[in-house]
């Protein structure tokens, strides 16, 4: 199942298996895919999946599934300094946001686990 987003002029197509499908049919409340794109000595793409989304400016892409996307740096680039899971991070401020968007956004649903992945034009979907 594919649908298109448009957030500030950018298409993202959004491509959902069956079992995600499935999956989310089944869920009483709406799921957030949030996207962040994180900057520090190297540049990591992840997809946290969330239940609770308060205070998050999320973009529905149908009754329960909302995405967002989020740009992040750390403080510094000291990789020795910086705990290897889940570094601290801020907001990274973007002149022209639209310019990061991602272009495609996938969905599935294995073992009871979400697996969630995002990516720019040129790399595999």
């Amino acid at each position: 199942m594919n649908h298109t987003v448009t957030v500030n002029g950018k298409s993202l197509r959004v491509a959902l298996s069956k079992a995600a499908k499935r999956a989310l049919e089944r869920r009483a409340d709406a799921l957030l895919l949030e996207m962040e794109l994180y900057f520090s000595c190297l540049i990591r793409k992840r997809v946290y999946v969330r239940d609770d989304f308060k205070g998050v400016n999320a973009i529905p892409v149908s009754d329960k599934l909302h995405i967002s996307f989020r740009p992040v740096m750390t403080q510094s680039c000291a990789i020795r300094d910086v705990p290897r899971d889940n570094p601290p991070v801020r907001d990274m401020p973007i002149v022209r946001p639209e310019r990061y968007f991602p272009h495609w956004l996938t969905l599935d649903y294995r073992r009871g686990e979400w697996l969630a992945e995002f990516g720019y034009a040129g790399e595999a979907a």
